[in-house]
Order: structure tokens, then sequence, then C-alpha cells
């Protein structure tokens, strides 16, 4: 058994985004991820789907082509292979991301 508080140290790392692995289990992994509001603008293209909420905090995404606005208890389905880009993030937002790989 393992419990953990996905707000109990939910500081960024010093180098940007920390990104924590909660749970493995066949093909589910489930992470958190805190960002600082200086995360680097990148695109992603995921073999897999991932759900994703922001817990707390404020994001703006591009996904596929749309702009989308988060605020703390929002969440996306994002299926795979489709681009998302988080575009602006506020300093410390926690969130909880799920992905699902294929078999």
């Amino acid at each position: 058994m393992r419990i953990g508080n996905l707000f109990k140290n939910a500081a960024p790392s010093p180098d940007g985004e920390r990104f924590e692995t909660l749970l493995e289990h066949k093909n589910l992994v489930v992470e958190r991820i805190v960002s600082p509001a200086s995360t680097i603008r990148a695109e992603y293209l995921q073999p897999q789907d991932e759900w994703v909420v922001l817990l707390n905090g404020e994001a703006t995404m591009t996904i596929g082509g749309e702009p989308v606005e988060l605020n703390g208890g929002d969440y996306v389905f994002l299926p795979a292979r489709v681009p998302h880009t988080v575009e602006r993030v506020s300093e410390g937002a926690v969130w909880l991301a799920v992905h699902l790989h294929s078999e």
C-alpha cells in the first residue's frame, strides 16, 4: 500500500517541471506534475491516450490547434497522437495525468 498527498512538496524542481509517477499498473500510469510559470512551451504528440486534470492554478493549452483555458478543477482528455502544447501556466500549478498505454 502506498499513501501520499498530491499537494505535499508541490513545488517545481529547480530545473523546471517536476514529474512524479504515483502509480504504474499494467497499461496505466498516473503521475503528478508541478509546473513553474517559466515552463518552456513545447508541443507533445504522445502515442498513448491521456486524461489530465489541473488540480490548482491556471493554464492555457493548444489542443489539436484549438486554444483551451484551464482553471483548478478543469480536466481534459487528450487522445493519442493529438498534438497539444502548454502555452502558459501559473507558478506551482499541480496536474494529475493519467496515461493509458496500449497493451
